[in-house]
């Protein structure tokens, strides 16, 4: 591994639909603009295609709002059909104001609206909802793309998040295979000595965020490859991201 590392674009990919061949487009997309992958890289992939190629897009024209949506949508002056799916794809509402719900997705996310997005999908009354378990959609591309290139890449499922602390969205990790995603320097000394006790690195946070310079959302990249980045390979999870409830001080 080098020091330097690099953000290469996949360019040229097509609308992703629902039963696509995630990998083989991905495989197709680069071998068109003349990118090879080499082992260490690492892929990167917007969550929106994921979701597409599995299916997990909805018409709310099908979606009859419960009470509880139709009294929310009133007051957040909000399509009820649209917070009914956001109440379906949570498992708790953490904090709502005039117009966002923030909530606890059945993955345990805490995010905006539980992922449900109307951002880059076609229909004007069509929403794509999280993967049902990313981190096995990050694990069965990884699969394809080893077949398909003989490489065994590892792969990070991203989506855009805001941050308690922080103002601002950001792309962060909701699916992981591969890789280790959290990189724990506790026990090891720090320039001067002193024992480090608290420093665990979100690593596939880093990396899916590095991403996100490449990936905006009007940009049509939603595949990303980090090259030059030393990782340590493993069978990480996103699940390890996500901080439990009685840590949280935000809850």
């Amino acid at each position: 591994m080098t020091s330097d590392i690099q953000l290469l674009a996949v360019r040229g990919l097509p609308e992703v639909k629902p039963g696509d061949d995630l990998g083989a487009l991905i495989v197709s997309a680069s071998a068109s603009i003349g990118l090879t992958f080499i082992d260490g890289d690492i892929l990167i992939v917007a969550q929106k295609i994921v979701s597409k190629s599995e299916g997990r897009l909805l018409d709310l024209a099908t979606v009859a709002p419960s009470q509880q949506a139709v009294s929310i949508g009133e007051r957040q002056q909000r399509d009820p059909r649209l917070i009914e799916i956001i109440l379906r794809e949570s498992k708790s509402i953490i904090r709502r104001d005039a117009h966002v719900l923030i909530t606890e997705t059945h993955h345990g996310f805490i995010c905006a609206n539980a992922g449900v997005d109307r951002s880059n999908v076609d229909g004007v009354d069509c929403v794509a909802l999280l993967p049902v378990d990313p981190d096995a959609s990050a694990r069965a591309l990884q699969n394809r793309l080893r077949e398909l290139l003989g490489v065994s890449l590892p792969v990070i499922v991203t989506d855009t998040f805001g941050r308690a602390w922080r103002e601002g969205l950001t792309n962060a990790a909701i699916g992981v295979a591969g890789l280790e995603p959290l990189l724990d320097f506790r026990g090891l000394p720090d320039d001067h000595g002193r024992e480090l006790s608290a420093t665990v690195l979100a690593v596939a946070d880093e990396l899916a965020a590095a991403s996100g310079l490449l990936m905006r959302k009007t940009e049509r990249i939603p595949v990303v490859v980090v090259r030059g980045y030393d990782f340590a390979r493993g069978d990480g999870s996103a699940g390890v991201l996500i901080r439990p409830k009685e840590r949280d001080l935000f809850r």
